[in-house]
């Protein structure tokens, strides 16, 4: 997905002059067309591009619509709030296509780990990143119980893990297909962390995990895979996705908790 099809700019936005939009300014001398420092000039952070085509004869409407998207795209202007900022990254959060294929250096780098986590997993049921382990205590985002947001389209297996989540002190999101994650993810505050199933009736959890790490809040929260399958090309994708561990099922009790535990930093 490029930042092109990722930022679209629409009448009633309201956008604000970023950092690097203030530095041209004061600079003086610019690359920057002369409808570019025309609109940085003219975005003060409650105005829609609506209300700035009403204002101004000096660009129409296209000229400045064309100048806002090439501007955001390249970070001059900013989204005035952050529930606005999610919702342009949201509307492209979930493509058609599916994610993009990791890189081979990015592949290699993870091999050796791979082959560990492949056999931990059939041992002990769990496996969690070294790389991804946290080391000091995560706090909950909501500051009282820790919010799991739990992705499988198993009702059965979603009923028992709200009932084991619930008695442990969590507090469960259940989402079981795209359109339940979207919503889950746009609750605020997000949830701490993620346990999200691979093989989902309209979309693949890679896929998910892959959006999550590209998302500019989304992609700190610890995700850990639930997996039928403890396969090593599986490990692969997900270590490289930057995953930061996996459960295979059936699992037990205490195998969830531990892992949990790992990623928030709780043991």
């Amino acid at each position: 997905m490029t930042m092109e099809e990722r930022v679209q700019i629409r009448d009633l936005d309201v956008y604000a002059v970023a950092d690097r939009g203030n530095e041209e300014l004061k600079r003086g001398k610019t690359e920057l067309s002369h409808a570019a420092l025309e609109l940085l000039v003219l975005l003060d952070g409650k105005s829609s591009f609506a209300d700035i085509v009403q204002r101004t004869t000096a660009l129409s409407a296209g000229e400045i619509m064309r100048t806002a998207q090439m501007l955001a795209q390249e970070e001059y202007i900013k989204p005035a709030t952050l529930e606005q900022e999610l919702n342009i990254d949201f509307s492209y959060f979930f493509a058609g296509e599916n994610a993009e294929q990791p890189a081979e250096q990015a592949t290699e780098q993870v091999r050796s780990e791979a082959d560990s986590a492949a056999t931990a997993l059939k041992l002990n049921g769990y496996y969690v990143s070294i790389a991804r382990k946290s080391s000091t205590k995560l706090e909950p985002a909501n500051g009282a119980a820790y919010s799991v947001l739990v992705v499988d389209d198993d009702p059965d297996l979603q009923r028992a893990l709200k009932f084991l989540l619930t008695m442990e002190k969590f507090a469960p999101r259940p989402a079981s297909n795209r359109d339940e994650i979207l919503e889950a993810l746009q609750v605020q505050p997000f949830p701490d962390v993620v346990l999200l199933d691979i093989g989902l009736p309209d979309i693949n959890g890679f896929d998910i995990l892959a959006r999550m790490r590209q998302h500019p809040q989304l992609k700190y929260i610890p995700v850990i895979m639930l997996t039928g399958s403890a396969q090593r090309e599986d490990v692969l994708r997900g270590l490289v996705g930057r995953a930061d561990g996996y459960i295979t099922k059936p699992f037990d009790r205490e195998v969830l908790l531990t892992a949990i535990g790992a990623v928030l930093g709780l043991h």
